[in-house]
């Protein structure tokens, strides 16, 4: 019977799995602990700066078990939480533990693997939620 379920829930791992091997790709490391820590940060603090509606939207684009790490420790009547630019590097560097330079490049290397995961279209339509130097600094290069 505990069987019964385990191709769904196998399916849910791999595809979450893709998502950490392709941003540990875009840093050419086999960290998946480190993927992982920027996959996270990189969901959650766009998550916290989107209004409650877009947020949900957005989660319902995502694989299971990422939908989950989205939402946890989320807070839907504190958001958005209104800070600029400045503070999203900051915040974003403390939740991944990395530097703030190393933000600069992780952000965009994040939304680079959710490009190519999700719609394009769902992506830029909650990046246009944001304000533009934040929407900037998740742009990958073109």
């Amino acid at each position: 019977m505990p069987t019964a379920n385990a191709p769904l829930f196998e399916h849910a791992v791999q595809t979450a799995s893709a998502w950490v091997h392709d941003v540990g790709r875009e840093f050419d490391t086999d960290d998946r602990h480190f993927a992982y820590r920027v996959l996270r940060t990189w969901l959650q603090t766009l998550r916290d700066r989107l209004p409650v509606e877009t947020a949900a939207h957005f989660a319902a684009q995502l694989p299971e078990l990422l939908r989950g790490v989205y939402y946890e420790g989320w807070n839907p009547s504190a958001v958005p939480e209104k800070y600029d630019a400045q503070e999203y590097v900051s915040r974003f560097a403390v939740s991944a533990n990395i530097s703030v330079q190393d933000v600069h490049r992780a952000a965009p290397a994040v939304t680079a693997v959710a490009l190519r995961h999700l719609s394009p279209g769902q992506v830029d339509k909650v990046l246009d939620r944001l304000p533009e130097e934040i929407r900037a600094l998740l742009s990958p290069a073109a």
